[in-house]
């Protein structure tokens, strides 16, 4: 110890520990074998591992400050089997007690089950005004045989012979660091610190079986492709009769034969013939409530009139409020009805007679047709406003 350990680290004699703590970190993330594999490197890793050591433990740094051995009493110095252990190291970074030599302890064999997953396909009527569904569930659930404690009935976890409870073993090894001790977890126990001698014969230890029961999911009002309802604890059961995760019930909607969602609205095309198109006409449509079942839709109208008025050009859309999918969080969205005009592609003699007679009255009988530019972007728009 020829030169200052406060040096060494680069701290006032007056530090504290969170202080010492810091400043040995910054230099091991320098100065590790793991990241500067250079022997002189190395050396100084050691040296510096040392001066941590002693300044970190209260009773070694007020032997050093005394002037006297902080090592007086042990099994010698640093490199002679001081037993400052990779643990301590490993401490240093993520905040442990240095010299403490504890590790995590036994594994809790009591643990929280995995989420569940389920995919429900639903109708388009399901989806927009909700629906109760009764499903069948293929899950882990608790063992009643055991009651989740994995011991056949009658006898009772035993602790581990091997690592006395304690879930880890330690496992010294020599370098040039002194003794480098690391704890595993416990192979004979799997770190649980005890060992089930008797298993359940029903569920093999585990504290729980599969089994298939039925459950009742209500799908809200306003659910979309893709939503995921979560009913919580009723996933899998853990391992040791912990607490069930939840599930989630992924809803599919079925694509429906008139409609098409996007958002809350809904759109449909209808079509009407060119005459009817050109004269106007009233149509009778179905709603989507038409597609519950009749307890359901009792009282709710089943059909409404759309009006095409005359002269109703193909592609144009009618836009009717509140006739589309109610939102999750309240309102309710539009219906877009958009119109195709059908020509007719088969004529007779009298119908063919017929239309060349009222192309010669509106003197459509050559038309030479009208090409217009195609519409303008938004920003030729504005272009042109501002040069005008």
């Amino acid at each position: 110890m020829s030169q200052d350990l406060y040096e060494l680290l680069g701290v006032a004699r007056d530090a504290d520990a969170d202080t010492i703590k810091k400043a040995y970190r910054r230099l091991a993330r320098k100065l590790h074998p793991d990241v500067n594999p250079d022997p002189e490197t190395q050396e100084q890793f050691k040296v510096v591992s040392h001066a941590y050591e002693v300044l970190s433990d209260p009773q070694k740094r007020a032997a050093y400050d005394r002037g006297g051995d902080p090592f007086a009493g042990g099994a010698g110095g640093f490199g002679a089997g001081a037993g400052f252990s990779f643990t301590d190291i490993m401490d240093a970074f993520f905040g442990g007690q240095p010299g403490a030599g504890g590790g995590r302890g036994p594994r809790s064999r009591v643990q929280r089950g995995q989420d569940a997953l389920i995919r429900l396909e639903v109708e388009l009527a399901e989806a927009a005004f909700g629906v109760t569904r009764e499903l069948k569930v293929d899950t882990a659930v608790l063992c009643e045989t055991c009651h989740g404690d994995g011991a056949a009935p009658g006898s009772k976890p035993v602790t581990c012979e091997t690592c006395h409870g304690q879930g880890e073993v330690a496992h010294v090894q020599r370098s040039f660091l002194g003794e480098i001790r690391t704890l595993r977890p416990c192979a004979a126990c799997r770190g649980l610190g005890s060992i089930i001698p008797d298993p359940c014969r029903e569920c093999s230890g585990e504290g729980r079986v599969r089994s298939r029961r039925n459950l009742t999911v209500k799908i809200p009002a306003g659910v979309d492709d893709g939503v995921r309802v979560q009913l919580a604890e009723q996933g899998e059961v853990g391992p040791g009769g912990g607490p069930a995760g939840d599930l989630y019930v992924e809803i599919r909607v079925a694509p429906h034969e008139t409609f098409v969602r996007q958002g809350n609205d809904l759109h449909c095309t209808v079509t009407v013939p060119m005459s009817a198109a050109a004269l106007g006409t009233t149509l009778t449509l179905p709603t989507l409530e038409a597609d519950l079942d009749e307890e359901d839709r009792e009282g709710k109208e089943t059909e409404f009139e759309l009006e095409v008025r005359p002269g109703t050009q193909s592609g144009s859309q009618q836009v009717l409020r509140g006739r589309g999918v109610p939102g999750l969080r309240g309102g309710r969205g539009d219906l877009v009805v958009a119109v195709a005009v059908e020509t007719p592609t088969r004529l007779d003699a009298r119908q063919e007679e017929l239309l060349r007679e009222l192309a010669a009255l509106r003197g459509e009988e050559n038309p030479g047709g009208q090409v217009r530019p195609g519409s303008k972007s938004v920003f030729g728009r504005l272009r042109d406003a501002f040069n005008h």
